[in-house]
């Protein structure tokens, strides 16, 4: 079993550990929930309701299902009604993260840092026909000045200002009083992954003793769903959402969006054992990438994947044939899939051939900038609870996909030490790798 000690690794930094988890997904809103229905292979995937998605081409979405959640959610945290929802679902898995590790009052200090991944809030198509109607000018004409300077006159306002990516890591440091670096990552759908590992950073070169850390995204909306239906990497599988999501699968045809939001309490490991915490995890490992290449996929070679994995390995000193599981990106369209189980075998080599591989987004979607966040949290219950979450929706295998991403049913086995994947739109890969602890 591989140990987790309060002193330094060979490098001298600090070892990090995992106190506390967070989660909002479409199958459960809280860690307990959300992994009981992962392990039982639910899918959150449902027809859009929330707004008229007649006539486009994807009329399917991971969305939080029950609307008065969120105001349960904004009540809960005395949230007014002007907060987004992408705030609101992202504060409450924040507390959740702080609840478990008993890290209220540690965050309140210079000593902490808050590090946040998310987009921000999205203006709907009629908050923009609001906008442009109040820019007419006296002809009532619609001109591009005239609609960029009522534009510019709300976002000025406190209320639009909430709307922008900063908002939700200022919040949370107001919110818990963290009186240290405060960071927003925005690359696409590592966003999250990458805000985590950023804080890992922070950690182990001592610019702070505890971080929160993870990411929150509800962009399921008319323009963003019909932005990505035009890039062609939406699943059409409208008669069947909860089958629509297929990660490695022959029948897949593109994702299917999500929403949620994910954070993680990170400690030192020696301020942790001074508090008394038990570790659910250590992140040992993490590695970020730029395939350079084009701005809506990947290299087709997955170079930058398999840097990312590398450097990750060996950040936390391990060999490949250490690990036992990777929580894939597994988006469910054709080139991605394809392309990072290539990238796998390359890293791994003849251990591929035993590693255990799975999607969470088989059962809840993609959650865009929250995903690094959610799926890191999925690693972290399995390495803690010793069991491999199902790929749902795995029935015709791909000869091109052929490694064992633990079709349809959990399984139960060793995992020492795992991988969580993220890639996204531009060519960002950013690998988060995390080990078990000595009991």
């Amino acid at each position: 079993m591989v140990a987790t000690r309060s002193a330094p690794d060979a490098g001298g930094r600090r070892r990090v550990v995992v106190t506390g988890l967070g989660v909002v997904t479409p199958i459960g809103c809280d860690v307990d929930s959300f992994w009981k229905a992962a392990l039982a292979g639910a899918s959150g995937v449902r027809r859009i309701s929330h707004f008229d998605a007649e006539g486009l081409p994807t009329r399917i979405a991971a969305a939080l299902a029950d609307p008065a959640l969120v105001e349960e959610f904004r009540a809960e945290a005395e949230l007014d009604a002007w907060e987004p929802r992408g705030t609101v679902v992202g504060v409450r898995a924040a507390r959740g993260a702080v609840a478990a590790a008993g890290a209220r009052e540690v965050l309140a200090s210079p000593r902490a840092g808050v590090f946040v991944g998310t987009s921000g809030e999205r203006h709907d198509l009629r908050e923009l026909g609001a906008i442009a109607y109040a820019s007419r000018a006296a002809d009532r004409r619609v001109t591009p000045s005239g609609f960029i300077r009522e534009f510019a006159r709300r976002v000025a306002h406190e209320r639009a200002y909430r709307t922008c990516p900063q908002y939700l890591a200022a919040r949370l440091a107001g919110l818990f009083g963290i009186e240290g670096p405060t960071a927003t990552i925005q690359t696409a759908c590592t966003s999250s992954a990458q805000a985590l590992g950023e804080a890992y950073r922070a950690i182990r070169r001592s610019t702070v003793d505890v971080a929160l850390a993870g990411g929150a995204e509800c962009i399921v909306s008319p323009i963003e769903v019909q932005l990505f239906c035009l890039l062609g990497v939406m699943s059409r599988q409208n008669a069947s959402p909860e089958t629509a999501s297929r990660p490695f699968d022959a029948r897949r045809d593109g994702f299917v969006i999500g929403e949620g939001a994910g954070f993680l309490l990170l400690e030192a490991a020696d301020h942790a054992q001074r508090r008394g915490v038990p570790a659910i995890a250590e992140l040992a490992g993490y590695g970020t990438t730029c395939d350079a290449y084009r701005i809506t996929d990947e290299a087709p070679d997955g170079r930058g994947a398999i840097g990312a994995m590398r450097a990750a390995l060996g950040d936390a000193g391990l060999d490949p044939e250490d690990v036992d599981y990777v929580n894939a990106h597994g988006t469910s369209t054709p080139m991605n899939d394809r392309v990072e189980t290539a990238a796998i075998r390359a890293v791994f080599g003849p251990h591929a051939a035993r590693l255990l591989v799975s999607s969470t987004k088989s059962m809840i979607g993609h959650t865009i900038s929250a995903a690094g966040a959610i799926e890191l949290a999925t690693t972290i219950l399995a390495v803690r609870d010793q069991v491999a979450p199902p790929t749902i929706n795995y029935r015709v295998p791909d000869p091109e996909c052929d490694l064992n991403y633990v079709p349809n049913t959990p399984l139960s086995v060793r995992i020492r030490a795992a991988i969580s994947n993220s890639f996204g739109f531009g060519g960002h890969n950013d690998c988060l790798l995390v080990r078990e602890v000595s009991r």
